[in-house]
């Protein structure tokens, strides 16, 4: 359900509104007439754990020592 305020209203009123708004409803503040801005509930996201299984592939030695010439490239001795 939505619910539509003024901007005095909104103004006077905010607690209240954002009771309305933690309880599902959203909130259309208005100016003049024309919707100036939206209160909605915060993006409930679930996480998706495991949606990039079996695409990603990490070497055995992925955490080895760099050989001596790179790892010397990398700290600008060469």
């Amino acid at each position: 359900m939505t619910r539509t305020v003024g901007v005095h209203e909104a103004k006077t009123h905010l607690s209240r509104l954002l009771e309305h708004v933690a309880a599902g409803e959203e909130v259309e503040i208005t100016n003049r007439g024309r919707v100036v801005a939206r209160l909605v509930g915060p993006a409930r996201r679930t996480p998706n754990f495991g949606f990039d299984r079996g695409r990603v592939w990490i070497a055995d030695d992925f955490d080895d020592p760099l050989p001596g010439e790179l790892q010397r490239a990398f700290e600008g001795e060469e």
